[in-house]
């Protein structure tokens, strides 16, 4: 289905550990205030492109599960700011790490991941970093989703490739579910040296990952007003939480 057009990445230095406990609502709401302070993203009547980035080892298929069910949520909230165009991005098992076509629309994407399993190995999260930069020398990538709970490669490597992303205006919406203090510390450098952001949510809760992929997903297509418009709309603990970003 797709193609493998990354580097490899460096060998893995660190150890997986078991989470910590997820995150705090505060949390949440301080990524979403982060996110309040971003310029725009995309030109007028361009549509917004988004690369979704996640782990695709063995200890990820209850969340590879869920992110297929809430995918289609990222295309709902964008369908009347210009649409979104959505590309997947996984690792899995030793050394695969692959990229789907893409999408520009749930129904595609949704077709693609439910054809993909998890598998056991280390993470690649080098590679994911690399491709974003050579997909942008395409075509102007407004954001980089990375979901993931560990982080088993050498930090300052990734923190260049990071550094890279944040030159060229790719900004990085990082999600760690749990608490792997490791992981948590290579994913906060990624966001800040990205300009982009950080944010933790609790294992297994699908809400608090749907709204940090709608928030996200609407700033890749439509940048603060996207976010102002969607939190008006919204009845549910959605809309507390974007009330922020006004």
């Amino acid at each position: 289905m797709a193609e493998d057009r990354s580097d490899r990445a460096p060998a893995p230095a660190d150890s997986r550990k078991e989470p910590a406990a997820g995150a705090s609502r505060a949390e949440i709401d301080a990524f979403l205030a982060k996110v309040k302070g971003l310029a725009p993203s995309t030109e007028p009547g361009k549509r917004g492109r988004l690369i979704f980035a996640l782990d695709a080892t063995m200890s990820r298929q209850p969340t590879w599960d869920t992110a297929c069910r809430l995918q289609a949520d990222m295309f709902n909230e964008t369908a009347a700011i210009g649409g979104l165009d959505v590309q997947l991005v996984y690792f899995r098992g030793l050394t695969e790490c692959r990229a789907s076509p893409w999408a520009g629309d749930a129904r595609r994407l949704a077709g693609l991941m439910e054809r993909i399993d998890c598998r056991g190995g280390h993470t690649q999260i080098g590679k994911i970093l690399v491709h974003a930069r050579r997909e942008n020398e395409r075509a102007k990538i407004q954001a980089l989703v990375y979901v993931g709970d560990a982080m088993e490669e050498a930090i300052d490597d990734l923190c260049a490739k990071a550094g890279e992303l944040g030159l060229l205006g790719i900004k990085a919406f990082v999600f760690q579910e749990g608490g792997d203090p490791v992981a948590e510390q290579a994913f906060r450098e990624i966001a800040r040296l990205s300009h982009g952001a950080y944010c933790r949510f609790n294992p297994g809760a699908a809400h608090e990952l749907g709204e940090l992929l709608r928030a996200a997903a609407a700033y890749a297509a439509g940048g603060m007003k996207a976010l102002d418009d969607l939190s008006r709309r919204r009845n549910t603990g959605a809309v507390r939480l974007l009330e922020q970003l006004r």
